[in-house]
């Protein structure tokens, strides 16, 4: 393999690096790596893999583009609003580099699809914002002997690691349990910087190309956190442990991560073609009730345990949010109260 004219010219001050050079640059080109997430972490991860020429990029992702996502995915136009977003990314990247192969996955990581994705890739990267995803991530990673590099935020602060590097410790050796739900919020509960992702993401990608062009410095038994209000940076070491000794996927990771699944739950398109039967609560926060709703009852998470005995009880109750996640979290705080109502979850929220 060798590298053409036009792709000398596009790769020129890589080519002119001593650490990278010619050689290295090859490297990037045979390299096939999976993008979990095209989302705050998954687009700057995207661009500069891309950019570096990174041969082959899966980009896993089943999510749409909405318009709280422009504050800081960065590949996204308000154009671009309702569509796939890893079709979006993968169709804008190769404007950036026609010499990148995109395969784009409209799909969630599950424990049906994990491994065989892996499988087909050197290296994974996890741009998720569960902890299911992550331990799912880190296990499958394990399973079939792949690097993964790991990055999170957290309204100022991120973290980004590389487990399961040459023998190295994995997630589950850093983080062996998950906390329990509802102690770490997302963002659309509590907000992130938007500079953010693209720190930490663009960390991540830095840490894949040290991994394919074998240059020193892998953050792999280190962790690395970084503060963007006091610009502090700071490296914890961590060792391998019999966690990592992982043979199979879990049964349920929703379940080991506490997430419980809703038995009763209505999609979108369904309460749409018989919404006459439903009384609705949205319990999103007032902004975003403001851009877009589907009517009902509004009360805030927040505010549901002083207001909802003045729910509605004369028809079943569908409680919806963005993703369903704060919405499940309502129904299990009513059930918690006994409340004499038929409840149900919109799945998936409004997304």
């Amino acid at each position: 393999m060798s590298l053409t004219k036009e792709e000398q010219k596009q790769y020129n001050r890589h080519l002119i690096l001593d650490k990278i050079g010619e050689a290295g640059q090859l490297k990037l080109k045979q390299a096939k790596v999976l993008v979990i997430g095209a989302g705050g972490l998954g687009c700057p991860v995207l661009q500069y893999l891309t950019a570096a020429g990174v041969g082959t990029i899966g980009v896993v992702d089943n999510d749409v583009v909405d318009q709280t996502n422009l504050q800081r995915q960065i590949l996204y136009t308000i154009d671009d609003v309702g569509s796939s977003k890893a079709e979006t990314a993968a169709k804008r990247l190769s404007r950036l580099n026609p010499f990148v192969n995109f395969e784009v996955y409209n799909e969630f990581l599950t424990r049906n699809n994990a491994i065989q994705l892996f499988e087909k890739y050197d290296i994974i990267v996890d741009g998720s914002d569960n902890f299911q995803t992550r331990y799912l991530s880190n296990d499958a990673a394990i399973i079939s002997n792949k690097p993964l590099v790991y990055g999170s935020i957290f309204k100022f602060e991120g973290q980004v690691s590389v487990f399961n590097f040459k023998d190295s410790a994995t997630y589950r050796c850093l983080y062996p349990t998950p906390p329990n739900p509802g102690d770490v919020p997302n963002c659309s509960e509590i907000g992130v910087l938007g500079v953010l992702p693209g720190i930490i993401g663009s960390l991540q990608a830095n840490e894949v190309i040290k991994i394919i062009c074998d240059l020193d410095g892998v953050l792999a038994n280190k962790l690395m956190i970084f503060d963007v209000l006091s610009m502090r940076q700071m490296i914890v070491n961590y060792s391998k442990t019999e966690n990592s000794n992982i043979m199979e996927l879990n049964e349920n990771y929703e379940a080991f991560c506490g997430v419980s699944v809703l038995e009763n739950e209505i999609t979108l398109e369904e309460f749409e073609s018989n919404s006459e039967l439903y009384n609705l609560l949205d319990v999103r926060e007032d902004w975003e009730r403001e851009q877009h709703h589907i009517g009902g009852q509004h009360i805030p998470l927040g505010k549901l345990p002083e207001l909802y005995t003045e729910l509605k009880s004369d028809k079943p109750l569908v409680v919806y949010c963005k993703s369903g996640m704060r919405s499940q979290r309502a129904i299990e705080f009513l059930q918690d109260q006994n409340v004499n109502i038929t409840l149900i979850n919109l799945k998936n929220g409004l997304q």
